[in-house]
């Protein structure tokens, strides 16, 4: 009978990606403190792998918005980047090749 528990944490499936992060920082804090009973730091370093696996999925999710916003948005730009690039480097490139030969 301890009552040293609160409240059940909410599912890690509900956290956002900074309360998830926030909550895994605090566990990690509580373990290297020492201060746990071995089947306390079992359980939190449970709920620990499960708060970063949470993280990862939600910085994964990030980033596959982030190439699919970008891969959208870089092909216009990069089409007329590198046209632009192909037909001023040859008009330039032949000119200074020519003028360095001539000296």
């Amino acid at each position: 009978m301890s009552t040293e528990r609160t409240a059940e944490p909410p599912p890690v499936a509900d956290l956002s990606y900074e309360e998830a992060r926030d909550e895994l920082v605090a566990i990690v804090a509580r373990i290297e403190g020492g201060n746990a009973s071995l089947e306390e730091s079992m359980e939190l370093w449970e709920r620990g792998e499960a708060l970063a696996a949470h993280c990862q999925a939600k910085l994964d999710q990030a980033q596959e918005q982030l190439d699919r916003g970008t891969a959208g948005a870089g092909v216009g730009a990069a089409g007329a980047g590198v046209g632009a690039q192909d037909e001023g480097g040859d008009d330039q490139d032949e000119p200074d090749e020519d003028d360095s030969d001539d000296a």
